[in-house]
């Protein structure tokens, strides 16, 4: 009577990767205050330093927005793969 063990999908997948690199871009962004320390180029009269802070916002939102469809699209295939119904 050998049973044969649960094969389960990897944990860390390529979507997982993805997910963790669309969460993390905006904390290195704001961190490595080297990179936009300075006033120049201006736009549209507001200096780099302040509309480069204010862009990563719009940005960070656009991949927070990203990681969760790819959360949520990595949920529905495990789910799947395992044989019960997504939520």
């Amino acid at each position: 009577m050998s049973e044969t063990p649960e094969v389960r999908p990897p944990v860390v997948t390529p979507a997982r990767v993805v997910i963790g690199l669309c969460l993390v871009a905006p904390f290195v962004a704001m961190l490595w205050v080297g990179s936009f320390a300075r006033t120049d180029p201006t736009f549209i009269g507001i200096p780099f330093f302040y509309w480069y802070q204010m862009l990563w916002v719009l940005i960070s939102t656009a991949l927070t927005v990203l990681a969760y469809r790819l959360w949520q699209h990595d949920q529905r295939s495990r789910a799947a793969a395992k044989g019960g119904a997504a939520k």
